[in-house]
């Protein structure tokens, strides 16, 4: 593997938030020895798209190859060498207005694949923590208490997941290793794209794969439904949906996709649980307290009917971010909401640096690489 003796020279410059990690450096160059690695370390902010240092326009200017978060040069002619851009988030969103994307063809790709494990683990922690009432038994134990039986017969009325479904709106990577998650719990699951997956091909997974984990040949789904406009999305929202997971990228057409008529649908029947991992931006924040706030009020358990809202919701992402401290999300009942940490763990950094070297091998052959932003899309 790696160069052989005509293979050019390449300087790899990376800045990320995070510790120089050299064991993987040292992984790298054995196994691509023409690439010299510059580490900038960047720390970051409240928000993990904001440094809270200005990164020298001058340190750009010899690199071949990018490996970032979120610093890019200011301009196209900051980095007259670059050829490839690496991104460790799984969307590319955040620097749209970035003159590096809209003005130049330099290839862009994401680290998208590497997130399905712990955000699975993420979503059905707080799936289940709201239907075990973990925070009440959580307040039990603080207080050294058994629990009276009256308030214990409130969990006799816990649904568990065999036969509930998932609805997956967007079924990347991260979609379908919650799907594959799922399924193993009992659930059926359905899916969404953008557009038609009408073909066994076209349904398969073509990014990077976590082995073990995720749907690669797109067998988990009971059904398939797509389209961007809302007479797709709303037939896909009245498909009986248990849990309703937020998947899908934030583009000009996904932005404020789930709003008042949306949370209506799937408060119709089912109440549904709405798990959101994406972007705040996907929902109108505003529209999903409101349906929170219809089902509160209307609680199935003391009589009502639900009042046609969702019955919870999970939500690592909110709008804006950080989310200010009067912000009423926080208080919105049956509400958990988390700082857009679903997707960290132990093996982030390294499982990132492995997207780069798979395209790194396929630079050096001449493959089509994998991951690759398409900018007119917008992921």
């Amino acid at each position: 593997m790696g160069g052989g003796p005509d293979t050019k020279p390449e300087h790899l410059l990376v800045i990320l938030p995070f510790k120089e990690p050299t064991e993987i450096f040292d992984r790298i160059k054995k196994n691509h020895p023409n690439i010299k690695i510059t580490f900038k370390s960047l720390f970051i902010s409240s928000s993990p798209w904001k440094g809270v240092e200005e990164i020298p326009t001058e340190i750009y200017r010899d690199a071949t190859m990018l490996a970032t978060l979120s610093a890019l040069p200011p301009s196209p002619e900051a980095c007259p060498k670059l050829q490839l851009i690496h991104f460790f988030s799984a969307g590319t969103n955040h620097v749209a207005n970035s003159p590096i994307y809209t003005s130049t063809s330099i290839p862009l790709t994401t680290s998208s694949g590497i997130h399905g494990p712990q955000i699975a683990e993420w979503v059905m922690l707080t799936a289940l923590a709201h239907t075990h009432q973990y925070s009440l038994l959580h307040k039990w134990q603080q207080n050294h208490e058994w629990g009276k039986a009256t308030d214990r017969m409130e969990l006799h009325s816990l649904r568990d997941k065999v036969g509930q479904r998932l609805g997956v709106l967007g079924y990347g990577s991260i979609g379908r290793q919650v799907a594959r998650v799922a399924r193993g719990m009992g659930m059926d699951v359905i899916a969404y794209t953008a557009s038609p997956r009408s073909t066994p091909e076209s349904k398969h997974d073509k990014g990077f794969i976590v082995p073990g984990t995720g749907d690669p040949d797109g067998s988990i789904p009971e059904a398939w439904f797509s389209g961007l406009d809302k007479a797709s999305l709303h037939t896909f929202l009245a498909q009986d949906i248990d849990h309703l997971l937020i998947s899908v990228p934030l583009t000009k057409e996904t932005t404020h996709f789930l709003g008042a008529e949306e949370f209506a649908i799937l408060g119709k029947k089912k109440n549904a649980f709405i798990s959101n991992i994406s972007r705040g931006q996907i929902i109108v924040q505003s529209d999903l307290i409101a349906s929170l706030k219809a089902y509160n009020d209307n609680d199935p358990l003391g009589g009502g009917d639900g009042g046609g809202g969702v019955r919870g919701a999970a939500l690592d992402v909110a709008d804006p971010e950080p989310l200010p401290k009067d912000d009423p999300l926080w208080d919105a009942p049956n509400c958990i909401v988390t700082p857009h940490i679903s997707g960290l763990g132990e093996a982030y950094v390294d499982r990132a640096f492995q997207v780069l070297e798979v395209n790194l091998d396929k630079r050096e052959k001449g493959e089509r690489m994998i991951n690759v932003v398409d900018r007119k899309r917008g992921y």
